[in-house]
């Protein structure tokens, strides 16, 4: 991504756009060690960032990341010592800078997705052989991990193994990893439950940081805490489903840019430049994203 995609910002530097994302560092040497992440309203399906973009989104995804940071029990990367820049205030974070595992941890209680298409293939997901019969949207025996390799970018992420994972961060990583990602889920499910919402799956994304010496490990010679980092929790890494929907039998219907892409399924064949999103897409888009943030936020403690 270009720098035309980033906003200005004083005294910050911008270093890097994801499809979604801008990221900065400070121009102060005294602030090396932190990074400020800035949610911007580009909404991307099938790998291409689309127009024009969802009016809100950024906030949205912030406020939630933050307030789901706020109630998980274990270390993440939000930093207090500076103070988010008014130009940005409400889509920005300011956070440590992770030595950040290559690994993005799904878990999933439910079926669907491209789960759902391996468990349709194989009979597995990520190599772990699940009962017969299972139905899309359906729950799952109990949460499992299903990892992905974050491939580089211009490349799709893969669908791996446990047994990769432990190839690629080291056996005691892996298993902290799966254990914090099923403990972080499981918590996150039983509050999305008091919002009448069903966490069908999630990613999330772990560093170490090197500031934190509790529970040490060790990765790419850098050592400290595993660290919760990334957004978390939000429409954007996670399928959230209506309770009541979900007990009609409507599987479907998810809280946040489905509705995209599903209009672009129908509108485009994935070849050249992807159409222009209609006004009554981006508006419908823009209320599930609101909707997700005031059920949790209103209705959860």
């Amino acid at each position: 991504m270009g720098e035309q995609n980033a906003q200005h910002v004083d005294n910050w530097v911008h270093v890097y756009s994801g499809k979604v994302r801008d990221l900065y560092e400070s121009e102060q040497t005294s602030l090396s060690h932190l990074i400020m992440v800035v949610a911007s309203d580009r909404v991307s399906a099938f790998d291409q960032i689309l127009e024009p973009a969802i009016t809100g989104k950024g906030k949205h995804l912030t406020t939630l990341t933050n307030w789901w940071f706020d109630r998980l029990d274990v270390p993440n990367h939000l930093a207090a010592e500076v103070e988010v820049p008014a130009e940005v205030a409400g889509r920005a974070t300011i956070a440590k800078k992770l030595e950040m595992f290559p690994v993005e941890c799904v878990v999933r209680g439910y079926i669907s997705g491209s789960g759902w298409q391996e468990y349709q293939a194989t009979g597995e997901i990520c190599g772990i052989k699940l009962p017969e019969g299972l139905t899309f949207g359906g729950k799952l025996p109990e949460p499992i991990f299903t990892p992905a390799w974050k491939a580089p970018m211009g490349e799709h992420d893969e669908n791996i193994t446990f047994e990769r994972v432990v190839e690629l961060v080291g056996a005691e990583n892996a298993a902290k990893l799966r254990d914090l990602s099923l403990k972080v889920f499981k918590q996150a499910s039983e509050l999305a439950e008091h919002a009448g919402l069903i966490l069908a799956d999630t990613k999330f994304e772990f560093g170490i940081d090197p500031n934190n010496r509790n529970d040490v490990v060790e990765f790419n010679g850098v050592s400290g805490t595993i660290t919760l980092g990334d957004e978390v929790l939000t429409p954007d890494s996670s399928r959230y489903w209506s309770r009541a929907a979900w007990d009609r039998g409507e599987r479907k219907e998810s809280f946040d840019k489905q509705i995209v892409r599903n209009w672009l399924a129908e509108n485009w064949d994935k070849h050249g430049t992807p159409p222009v999103l209609p006004a009554e897409i981006v508006a419908q888009t823009a209320d599930k994203y609101a909707e997700l943030v005031e059920r949790l936020t209103s209705e959860v403690a």
